[in-house]
């Protein structure tokens, strides 16, 4: 017989927003995504206090899903609590792209 063990561990980073993830504001969450994609390609992005997304923020989340998909990892969104942020979610069906949860715990499983 042969036994054989290994240990799997999936690092997650984790960001959290807050506010309004707009063009106004992308520009900041860019520069922070690619860093941290850079270093580990697993991200969950906690939108659960973003009160409003305008496409320039959207087309962010995707940019951030192509590079962490690129570097052999995902991203998980937990959805905002906000009606009108979750409303464009789900309009552009943003769940049919990006595995969506509701709380954060829910997301570090990947």
């Amino acid at each position: 017989m042969n036994i054989s063990t290994r240990e799997h561990t999936i690092r997650i980073n984790v960001i959290t927003l807050e506010g309004r993830l707009e063009a106004a504001t992308v520009a900041e969450f860019r520069e922070t995504s690619q860093a941290i994609v850079s270093r580990c390609a697993n991200v969950v992005v906690d939108l659960r206090r973003v009160t409003f997304m305008d496409s320039a923020g959207m087309t962010s989340l995707v940019t951030l899903l192509k590079r962490a998909q690129q570097a052999g990892g995902n991203v998980v969104l937990v959805k905002p609590v906000e009606e009108a942020a979750y409303r464009i979610l789900a309009l552009t069906r943003f769940d049919r792209v990006f595995r969506m949860v509701e709380k954060l715990e829910d997301a570090l499983t990947l």
